[in-house]
């Protein structure tokens, strides 16, 4: 079920995942999640969250402004 609208029709799909990181952009795309269909809130499973926390520890450790990663290739 949503959070946000309450919706049951959630559908297995990817998203791009963005994070601000003190004035770097961190882009994570091709990242898996399900979506509500009717408001479009996106959800990670565990296992995607904790890899995307890794994913983005990594990123913050090279300092650069930019960086693009394909979850789909690092998973």
């Amino acid at each position: 079920m949503c959070m946000y609208c309450k919706s049951f029709d959630l559908t297995e799909s990817i998203t791009i995942h963005v994070v601000d990181c003190n004035g770097c952009l961190i882009i994570i795309k091709n990242v898996p999640c399900e979506e509500c269909e009717q408001c479009g809130a996106k959800y990670y499973s565990d296992e995607t969250a904790r890899q995307l926390e890794k994913l983005v520890n990594t990123a913050k450790s090279l300092m650069q402004e930019i960086s693009v990663i394909n979850y789909i290739k690092v998973a």
